[in-house]
């Protein structure tokens, strides 16, 4: 007893002297979910960070923060804030409730933390942030500038599909630049720009960032985003030199005959706004806006468009323009001119260059033009280093699929497309594209020397991956090695097309068509830190809903589609995203702020469902598109179109009952507790065969959201599987569903158990499907399960075999009524072609693994739960240990809490 009370006393000593314990860390800090956060633009940003022990079944009791303006500060005491401990269990979603924040400043934090056993951590590594424009009044004198506007009759912010163009005609792009002077120590110094449709930012010279199409695409007719950066080592003291480029992007999509365009967008030409702030050693500050004082020249791009491509002359560069001693004196003052009505942070993380690929030549198609392979299809854009004489010109054209003369072939990913350099002819020259980019594999490179003489010389050709730079949190592999290919197949897919939304493909239109967002949502989010782009989402269909309530179908909208009337742009599939993706996003990430901020566009989108439906019935939209049936792919085939919709209507009723439940709204949970039962039982009236437990026509995609979606009556849902699985088995075991049945398919049979099912139809390349496409050569996802050649081989939909691998064959799951992963479910679900699988997916709280092997009748498990977590993890049936002790293995679960754990199973 004395023993225990000197020990109990000790700890308690610990605890109070704050005793660092070398078992407990805290690791990777952030600010509004991103750990370099540059542009920072709310007075209270939520902080969160990851706490990691050797010990399990550990816990956060309390936590410290410490805020300051520099590293140095922070390091001698000099704090803007203290916390001091604050008896708190949360380390994500943390308020900072400091002094107020100042616009365009940066700032650095540290935390630490006790845990349950009176552990107080060290202190984190310091994080870094800044913060951006915080009210409309700290852009002050700044004004839009621009060389030259756009005629009025010309703007077209939203074009019909098929509309007649009214001028042809291709702008070359614009410089800018600003000189100044610094005559005292600089502290820091941050910079608010916005460049429409992108920019590029240098200063005294050097490009500043390493981001691709800067800053994000939005509806220009509402919002523009701007872009922070901390330019504190640009500059220097005496003369600098601020110099922008701008770009097009879908702000204006020049209408030049012979390059492709999706949409005929035209908002305006480009423009841009800034505010650069320096913060003196003394205290002082001065600041530098974009107004009247700023000088513009035409620059070395021609033409550039992102659906057509962009050519480059070198022989108009103009050397050293962005730094201060250039002379100028040629350039001409800019114009001042309007821009959208609000300016919003980019709340995404940027662009950035990835994976680079080598290309290797194919054929000479004759002694002017070559092919090349760069083994991979990815989107983004070619870097090039070549040779020759000033006039000669290289133009490149990139394509997903070679034709068998070796030609590119850009039929399905729009034509043309290409991108263009004409030489200066001074030594070896390098290049690579700004503003536009595109999905490819191949390339076909033309070259065109001036006047008939010696060819160019290429020297290196090379593909660069671009994409959005959500950091990477999840993996996944197994002994099924087809599994491993489909895996790599998919996230190719979902790389090539996370941009600034998510596109549906990165060639031929580049929308952000807003299923994918909800249907694609959880295996995005398991391999991909993708909160920010979820925000920036659920921004864009607020600023894309239409007065009457409805969502369309692509965000921000771009083009007005009118083909087929009005299917492509009102359906139910696609606009319950209002809906889905904030409930979605704050079950990932556990921040119900998303609930607030969208609720208005909720209730508006719910209304005008109810208001589009025929006794409770939606017959809006494209059903299930690109399901396999008897003619080639497109609308529904299998399902009629009120089953889908109406489907997804009484979902989002469902969603909502629990958003305003949570958001103590108790007048709305019934009012769409009670539209929900009239919409299920004119469901089931309409569409329910009671004798033969079938939806409407019995396809996969019918009966598997009716299940999914909680339609079927208790008493029916078993025999409605059953019917699922028979239909599945009587075709071969083959797929039937599309874009939107798909997903629920694959939920309703693991849900059920069912995982034999779903591997009976996917480990297989003989029919259409993951196998299929990549026995026909893809390597990233395709439009159609046939792989066609008529359409996209890079596309962002039907991936949901990825959400299996994670929740199915390794396990992970969130429990019931947990948030961000806090409460989690291991429940591997083994199938006879995998005798190993292994998952990993860093969740808010911290890594989440699940790693298991099957040898004859022997079963083994590893586990890893975050700290401040706990799992359930259930086992096949046998007699089981954990950790080399015999426990129970009982059906419903053994509960662990955090830590590594090693389970076994003997099977009897």
């Amino acid at each position: 007893m004395a023993q225990v009370f000197c020990l109990l006393v000790l700890l308690l000593t610990a605890f109070g002297k704050n005793a660092v314990s070398q078992n407990l860390s805290v690791e990777d800090l952030s600010v509004q979910y991103r750990g370099h956060a540059t542009e920072v633009d709310v007075r209270e940003p939520k902080l969160a960070w990851i706490n990691k022990s050797s010990l399990k079944n550990s816990k956060q009791l309390a936590y410290q923060l410490q805020f300051a303006k520099s590293i140095k500060d922070l390091k001698s005491g000099v704090f803007l804030w203290d916390s001091n401990w604050q008896s708190d269990a949360s380390s994500i979603n943390v308020k900072y409730k400091g002094p107020a924040l100042q616009a365009l400043t940066n700032y650095v934090w540290r935390v630490r933390v006790k845990d349950n056993r009176g552990n107080v951590s060290g202190w984190s590594v310091p994080n870094k942030f800044s913060t951006g424009v915080l009210s409309k009044t700290d852009w002050k004198g700044a004004k839009w500038i621009t060389d030259e506007k756009l005629a009025d009759s010309l703007k077209n912010p939203l074009p019909t599909d098929g509309e007649k163009d009214k001028a042809n005609f291709a702008n070359q792009l614009p410089l800018f630049r600003k000189t100044f002077k610094t005559e005292k120590k600089i502290r820091n110094a941050n910079m608010a720009i916005a460049g429409l449709g992108h920019f590029e930012l240098l200063i005294n010279g050097s490009k500043i960032g390493d981001h691709f199409l800067d800053a994000g695409w939005t509806n220009y007719s509402k919002e523009a985003q701007y872009v922070g950066f901390d330019v504190t080592d640009a500059l220097k003291k005496g003369d600098n030199a601020i110099g922008v480029m701008l770009g097009n992007g879908f702000y204006f999509v020049p209408p030049m005959k012979g390059r492709y365009r999706k949409t005929k967008t035209m908002f305006d030409l480009p423009k841009l706004i800034c505010v650069l702030k320096i913060e003196y050693t003394d205290g002082s500050v001065e600041e530098i806006f974009s107004d009247e004082s700023w000088k513009t020249a035409k620059g070395p791009i021609t033409f550039s468009s992102i659906y057509g491509g962009e050519d480059y002359d070198a022989r108009l560069e103009q050397k050293n323009w962005a730094k201060p001693n250039f002379d100028g004196s040629q350039w001409k003052s800019v114009l001042i001119t309007d821009g959208p009505p609000k300016l919003i942070a980019q709340q995404q993380e940027p662009l950035k260059v990835f994976e680079t690929f080598e290309a290797k030549k194919l054929a000479d198609i004759n002694p002017q033009t070559s092919s090349f392979d760069l083994s991979q299809n990815f989107s983004g854009i070619i870097a090039i280093k070549l040779k020759g004489n000033a006039g000669d010109t290289v133009r490149i054209y990139p394509a997903e699929l070679i034709n068998k003369d070796f030609t590119v072939n850009q039929r399905a990913s729009g034509r043309p497309y290409y991108f263009q350099y004409i030489l200066k002819g001074k030594g070896s020259e390098t290049w690579q594209p700004r503003f536009s980019y595109y999905g490819f594999r191949y390339l076909e490179v033309r070259n065109m020397p001036k006047d008939g003489g010696k060819p160019v010389q290429i020297v290196e050709l090379k593909g660069l991956h671009t994409r959005n730079a959500a950091p990477k949190t999840g993996s996944f592999s197994s002994s099924n090695q087809l599994y491993n290919q489909t895996y790599k197949l998919i996230d190719w897919a979902i790389k090539s097309n996370m941009a600034s939304v998510l596109t549906d493909c990165p060639h031929r239109e580049k929308l952000g068509w807003l299923e994918q967002v909800h249907l694609m949502g959880n295996s995005v989010n398991a391999n991909y830190h993708i909160a920010p782009m979820l925000n920036k989402a659920m921004a864009d269909m607020r600023a894309s809903q239409l007065s009457s309530g409805l969502v369309p179908e692509t965000a921000p909208e771009f083009v007005f589609f009118k083909w087929g009337g009005d299917i492509f742009r009102d359906s139910p599939e696609w606009g319950s995203s209002a809906i889905i993706v904030p409930w979605y996003s704050y079950q990932w990430y556990g921040d119900d702020q998303v609930l607030k901020d969208n609720y208005q566009m909720m209730v508006n989108y719910l209304s005008y469902l109810q208001a589009e439906s025929v006794d409770y019935i939606n017959y809006k939209g494209l059903s299930d598109w690109y399901d396999l049936g008897p003619n080639p792919p497109g609308v529904s085939q299998l399902t009629p179109k009120g089953v889908t919709a109406t489907a997804m209507w009484y979902y989002d009723l469902t969603l909502m009952c629990k958003i305003a439940a949570h958001l103590g709204k108790t007048d709305d949970v019934q009012k769409y507790q009670a539209i929900a039962e009239k919409v299920r039982s004119a469901f089931n009236a309409k569409f329910f065969d009671a004798q033969t437990k079938q939806y409407a026509t019995g396809s996969q995609a019918a009966n598997a959201m009716a299940v999914f979606m909680d339609l079927v009556n208790k008493a029916d849902r078993q025999a409605v599987i059953n019917n699922l699985v028979k239909d599945i088995e009587a075709r071969n075991n083959s797929l039937t569903a599309g874009d939107i049945g798909y997903r629920y398919v694959l939920r309703v049979l693991q849900e059920a158990g069912r995982s034999d099912v779903i591997n009976k139809m996917n480990n297989r390349s003989d029919v259409p499907g993951y196998g299929y496409q990549i026995a026909k050569g893809a390597t990233a996802l395709t439009e159609s399960w046939a792989a066609l050649p008529t359409v996209s081989n890079n596309h962002l939909m039907l991936g949901h075999l990825m959400e299996w691998f994670y929740s199915g064959l390794a396990g992970i799951s969130q429990a019931e009524g947990s948030v961000a992963f806090q409460q989690i479910e291991i429940n591997p679900q083994l199938v006879p072609s995998v005798n190993q699988a292994e998952a990993s997916f860093k969740s808010p709280y911290g890594e989440i693994k699940s790693a298991w092997v099957k040898d004859g009748k022997s079963f083994t498990l590893n586990v890893e739960v975050p700290f401040g977590c706990d799992a359930k993890v259930i086992l096949p049936s046998g007699d089981a240990t954990m950790d080399g002790e015999t426990i129970n293995n009982s059906k419903s679960g053994i509960k662990i809490g955090s830590g590594q754990y090693t389970f076994t199973v003997a099977e009897k």
